[in-house]
């Protein structure tokens, strides 16, 4: 669509897309005084600029204004008078990291949306989850707006405070990760090991478990694999429900994560059987999520891989031989075994142990050999 930003005559500015920050996501800001309060109170500031008056203030065309606020998330709503000092500002920021050189004008839309997805997420899931449960109105007759207006006074800067510091610390170990590659391409093609971990006959669970316990479920999930993953060393890509995809720099983490799901969980009688597939190689990384080859070769291990157990790829097999976390045979363990003890020495210990599958098609990637990945007894 082509946005003229011109105006004449004194004439009322054109209707933009632009954002608003009302809960119910509808094309209108709310005019409910208590939401309206509530809302001054997160964002610190009264409502005071439609969005051309916003814009024109930041000194940002309608135009660029749109976009940054459409890749935030936020809905459309006219021209009303719905935006802040703080919307002003945002604008200003971007905008003068465009200005500078900086930021390109695409890679500043991405900062919006990464921010934008990944901070509506966790808004919600505060609300749903967290503020739900805490504004359940302690006394007869009090409202549920009576108990959270205070509730959110107390909390908010708490909250952002946290927020600010888990933000700060997983961007220096992000960064971090990103200086310590080898190279320049490394820094955006990366290799790495990525691993999807699935629930087993999830969709006949959902038919079968009430909506309450299908969430609870799903919430038990989540966590037990967000707290695996992140105790060993990984990282917690994104989680799809019954399904979640990690990464690791390094074969033998991913591999120690993917066993540890599987024992985990094995133990819990409330959770079906989990499978894990796991591969290694090049990696595009874009907005926290991963993408390629070897992504779509783990999602496909995946689902062939037996109830309560991991499949890896050849690669990954070959990285766990190269690092001395698993042997390239059973054969080469009783050599060395051997040869050690002639010299009198304990024979070379390894973490796992792999063995070759059957080689199958896999649907747009020819024909995989699987291993089957397990512990080593010690």
């Amino acid at each position: 669509m082509t946005v003229d930003n011109t105006t004449s005559g004194g004439a009322e500015p054109p209707s933009y897309p632009t954002p608003h920050h009302v809960v119910d996501h509808t094309a209108e800001p709310t005019d409910d005084p208590l939401a309206i309060r509530l809302e001054q109170l997160i964002l610190g500031a009264e409502r005071r600029y439609t969005p051309f008056q916003a814009a024109r203030t930041a000194g940002v065309s309608m135009e660029l204004a749109s976009r940054f606020w459409r890749a935030m998330g936020f809905a459309d709503i006219g021209q009303a008078k719905a935006l802040t000092e703080a919307d002003v500002l945002a604008l200003r920021r971007l905008a003068g990291l465009v200005e500078a050189g900086v930021l390109s004008e695409p890679m500043a839309v991405q900062v919006a949306r990464s921010t934008g997805q990944t901070t509506a997420r966790l808004a919600e899931w505060q609300i749903d989850s967290f503020l739900e449960g805490l504004t359940e109105p302690p006394e007869p007759g009090m409202t549920r707006t009576e108990v959270t207006y205070p509730l959110v006074e107390l909390l908010l800067p708490e909250l952002e405070e946290f927020l600010v510091y888990v933000w700060r610390r997983q961007l220096a170990a992000a960064t971090g990760r990103v200086v310590q590659a080898a190279d320049d391409e490394e820094m955006v093609d990366r290799r790495l090991a990525v691993g999807f971990a699935d629930l087993v006959g999830f969709t006949r669970l959902t038919r079968r478990l009430e909506e309450e316990e299908l969430g609870e479920l799903v919430e038990a999930f989540e966590t037990t694999c967000a707290d695996l993953v992140a105790a060993h060393g990984g990282r917690l890509i994104k989680t799809l429900g019954d399904e979640v995809l990690y990464a690791a720099d390094d074969a033998g983490t991913a591999a120690e994560i993917a066993l540890r799901l599987i024992e985990t969980l094995t133990h819990d009688e409330t959770m079906p059987a989990l499978r894990v597939g796991i591969a290694f190689g090049t990696v595009t990384t874009r907005m926290g999520d991963v993408f390629g080859t070897t992504v779509n070769l783990a999602s496909r291990l995946t689902s062939i891989a037996p109830k309560d157990a991991v499949l890896v790829d050849g690669a990954f097999a070959e990285e766990l031989s190269r690092t001395g976390d698993a042997p390239v045979s059973e054969a080469q363990v009783a050599e060395e075994a051997a040869a050690a003890e002639k010299e009198g020495e304990a024979p070379p210990s390894y973490r796992f142990a792999l063995q070759p599958m059957w080689q199958r098609p896999v649907r747009g990637l020819g024909v995989v050999e699987p291993w089957l990945l397990t512990r080593r007894p010690t």
